[in-house]
């Protein structure tokens, strides 16, 4: 699927930064790919960012069951700073779950076709949509009795995911959809579940190619990436595409930099001043060819990531412009359970850049309305014949 570049900076971005790197789920990569999962919510407060734990060698900030914002909220309007936010305690679970690569729903991706239609454009293996029969193609006319007509599709994975009636919609709580397929309609009752969002994805073609989608870099994508490379037969070259990858976790990034570097530096960043490294280690694959896929969807520690290989001279970037966010955010507990994350630094890569506003620029920068695949193949082919 052909992703346009997307560089817009709404309210619904600057909420997210949850431990350290920003991770915008939904609204960036919905907005950059016209599909929108309902792993990723539909609300403002879908953004998920680095462990601190994992990422910047503190212990993982947890709030209580319950809380108010009022503290987060006084601290973050007093910071102006553009990538703060404020949580309650219960939005911050909800987050911390997604770092995890959790999330309560059906198991459907949607997306507004040209006519105004609710289509289906993926449906997650082993979900209970899958079990209840819903197909790539289907559309959604009604959810619990509400025709979607006009509304903006953030809205339709809101009330996929409950997210309009929290207190109703944890795992076991059910959904009421009106379905129509080529002129068959139908009702039924989907249940939610706990499911666990699949960051890696890999597709093989004939022509010496394998494709492996990062779509984010939560808990476990740095394994299943090795896992995937490790399975590249041994005359394909590896297209990675990162177009909207919205970033996730400093460590899971710096892990998957690891796939493909023996060693070495992959970014610094500072917090409070103090500056720190993460480093690739040794023994990663330096010699299939590879092509990275970016888009002003890439964002934070993809962005980390991206640049990490360009500066290694490990792979050739393609596609457009990224995000341009390397700010590092931390979070605090505030008394009245809620939790505010404010940047304390930011992250630069091997070769000293920023990414902050200027973004990556790709080594080919793809024409608007070009295939990008495309040229990644075309780039992809070269490299393997000089090889």
């Amino acid at each position: 699927m052909s992703r346009p570049s997307h560089r817009g900076s709404s309210r619904s971005v600057r909420r997210g930064a949850a431990l350290a790197c920003v991770f915008t789920g939904v609204l960036v990569t919905g907005a950059a790919t016209g599909s929108w999962p309902e792993g990723a919510d539909g609300s403002e407060s879908t953004v998920l960012a680095s462990g601190s734990g994992a990422g910047l060698g503190g212990e993982e900030a947890r709030g209580p069951a319950s809380g108010t914002i009022d503290d987060a909220r006084r601290l973050v309007s007093r910071s102006g700073d553009r990538w703060s936010a404020a949580y309650t305690a219960e939005e911050y679970e909800r987050l911390r779950r997604r770092l995890e690569g959790e999330y309560v729903g059906t198991g459907i991706a949607v997306l507004r076709t040209a006519d105004g239609r609710i289509e289906v454009s993926e449906v997650h293996a082993d979900s209970p949509a899958e079990r209840a029969g819903i197909e790539p193609g289907d559309e959604i006319r009604t959810i619990d009795g509400v025709t979607l007509a006009g509304g903006p599709v953030t809205d339709v994975v809101s009330r996929l995911r409950g997210s309009d009636r929290p207190e109703q919609a944890g795992p076991g709580s059910t959904v009421s959809l009106g379905m129509e397929r080529e002129g068959r309609r139908w009702e039924l009752s989907v249940e939610r579940a706990r499911l666990t969002v699949r960051s890696v994805v890999v597709t093989e073609s004939g022509d010496g190619v394998t494709r492996i989608e990062v779509d984010s870099f939560t808990r476990g994508s740095a394994q299943l990436l090795r896992d995937a490379v490790a399975e590249v037969p041994a005359d394909h070259g590896i297209v990675l595409d990162l177009r909207g990858n919205a970033g996730g976790l400093l460590t899971e990034a710096a892990d998957s930099a690891s796939v493909f570097l023996d060693g070495g530096l992959v970014a610094t960043y500072d917090v409070h001043g103090e500056e720190r490294a993460l480093h690739a280690a040794r023994g990663g694959d330096t010699d299939t060819p590879l092509v990275v896929l970016v888009d002003g969807g890439t964002m934070s520690s993809a962005e980390m990531f991206t640049g990490a290989l360009q500066d290694r001279n490990r792979a050739v970037i393609v596609g457009h412009r990224t995000f341009g966010k390397g700010t590092v955010q931390m979070p605090s507990e505030q008394p009245d359970g809620s939790v505010a994350e404010l940047t304390v630094g930011h992250y630069v890569t091997p070769s000293g850049r920023t990414v902050d506003q200027d973004g990556i620029v790709p080594d080919l920068v793809v024409d608007p309305g070009a295939d990008a695949e495309a040229k990644a193949r075309t780039v992809l082919d070269g490299l393997s014949g000089g090889a």
